[in-house]
């Protein structure tokens, strides 16, 4: 357990890149071009005039030493071939060609081969083109209005006169303002200080938007720092209801407090517990937020390190610790509750199939999210088939909609309890377990019983014998008294 501790510490310290606070010095450019369906437009680049030039075949040989232009000129001739393979003679099989594309990807875009290969399964190869274009440029800056402290219109024109050029986003972000361009840095102006807004990636505000709490609920967050979300929660509330925010690290809670404190938010307890035993007390919420530890392989711009680092390894490693968490986070709502379970991720083994494990270890179903995005929803990947109500998830990615990579689902619980084969046995050991603790508790209530009785019997001897040693010195020292009189 130790081990799984020290995991969803690390896995914990990937959520600070989308949360807080993104780099209010960052230069921004004009975006990238986008086609209707959200690829990159890739048929303007010149494609070599001979398919079999030296230096291009030469490539495929040395491709660690060669040239990033003429992997670059490779990388869309493979692409060319493959988006016109039925209609061409091609020399090889596609495999052949996938897997020198994997090549020049991994040499072009700097990641490492395992990765490499898990995102060619997850994408076609024009998609996975798109995809590794867009973690290599930065995603829009983008704020979030506090409604407890100002109107949107008096924030636009404050940042406005401080020289920062800020525009409104569209109607599914109702509370968010994108920032083009500015003179001063966005995380130090005094609106920022005084809490008028907050410094966060759009594809956090999707879960707290699927959520949808009411003003005097009761609700978990359980993986609250450095304070996005909770804060986020916290307005939409107006500050009636109780908010319980959770994070691993006490360290994290610094910053999750200070937040909490900038954004005026008072109806808000801070707890800091390990997720998956957190005390039984804390049950019966109607609404639970789990923005689960993960490898942050949707925010790769954010942190290039990821391209190397990552491994299969760590997903496996991550996708278990966020079946236990949203265990834990299904356990700690009440019937009829809601559950919103989050990633930073794009890996299936981190979003759709645990999803898919919750619903069915536990009475909770797939509900709509309510958020009106086309995405993508992978029904079954490899030799894995989900739940049929898996597409009612919600999938974020940069290529497509220019937001960091994001999963979000909405689970509604239906009863208490574990279900299933693996449910039954897990009743069953709970069961066992609480008549082995009321034996206990039985035993250790004679037991304490006894010792009072003791006790008390031990006392009155005690009291007795005090009584018994004064009269007897009374009388010592009446018959000593006698005896000097007759004298």
């Amino acid at each position: 357990m130790e081990n799984q501790g020290e995991e969803e510490e690390e896995f914990y310290e990937e959520e600070e890149l989308i949360e807080e606070e993104m780099d209010p010095n960052q230069e921004y450019g004009e975006e990238e071009e986008y086609g209707e369906e959200g690829n990159s437009i890739i048929q303007d680049v010149p494609m070599p005039m001979n398919p079999e030039d030296s230096n291009l075949l030469e490539i495929e040989k040395n491709i660690m030493t060669a040239d990033l232009s003429l992997v670059n000129m490779k990388i869309h001739e493979i692409l060319h071939i493959l988006a016109r393979y039925h209609t061409i003679n091609p020399q090889k099989s596609k495999s052949e060609y996938k897997t020198n594309l994997a090549r020049l990807y991994c040499r072009f875009f700097g990641y490492n081969p395992e990765l490499m290969e898990y995102l060619m399964k997850l994408f076609n190869p024009h998609e996975c083109h798109s995809f590794l274009e867009s973690m290599d440029s930065p995603r829009p800056m983008t704020i979030r209005l506090n409604t407890l402290k100002t109107r949107k219109q008096e924030l636009l024109k404050s940042l406005t006169s401080r020289g920062v050029n800020i525009e409104e986003l569209d109607e599914s972000f109702k509370v968010g303002l994108k920032v083009n361009a500015s003179k001063v840095p966005i995380g130090a102006t005094p609106e920022y200080l005084a809490g008028h807004y907050m410094l966060q990636s759009a594809s956090s505000w999707l879960p707290v938007m699927a959520l949808a709490p009411k003003p005097g609920d009761y609700v978990l967050d359980m993986a609250a720092a450095p304070g996005g979300k909770t804060t986020h929660i916290g307005q939409i509330l107006a500050n009636q209801g109780v908010i319980v925010a959770n994070d691993l690290k006490k360290e994290r809670t610094r910053a999750l407090f200070y937040n909490l404190q900038r954004m005026g938010i008072t109806n808000c307890i801070v707890t800091n517990y390990d997720g998956r035993k957190m005390p039984k007390s804390l049950k019966n919420f109607d609404r639970v937020l789990l923005d689960a530890p993960c490898t942050g392989l949707g925010v790769i711009s954010r942190d290039p390190t990821i391209k190397t680092n990552r491994t299969m390894r760590d997903i496996y490693r991550a996708g278990h610790l966020q079946r236990e968490l949203l265990r834990a986070a299904i356990d700690h709502c009440k019937v009829g509750g809601t559950i919103v379970y989050s990633t930073c991720s794009i890996a299936v083994e981190e979003n759709e199939a645990v999803v898919d494990y919750a619903v069915r270890s536990r009475y909770v179903r797939i509900e709509d999210t309510g958020i009106n995005i086309d995405s993508k929803i992978y029904t079954k990947f490899g030799e894995n088939r989900f739940n049929d109500r898996i597409k009612y998830c919600l999938r974020v990615f940069p290529h497509m909609h220019n937001l960091d990579g994001f999963f979000v689902c909405k689970l509604k619980k239906l009863k208490d309890g574990p279900k299933g084969k693996e449910g039954e046995a897990e009743q069953e050991k709970i069961n066992t377990l609480k008549n082995k603790n009321k034996q206990e508790s039985k035993m250790q209530k004679k037991q304490k019983a006894k010792k009072i009785k003791n006790l008390k019997y031990k006392q009155k001897v005690k009291g007795n014998n005090k009584f018994f040693l004064c009269m007897l010195n009374y009388r010592r020292i009446i018959k000593r008294k006698r005896e000097r009189d007759c004298r």
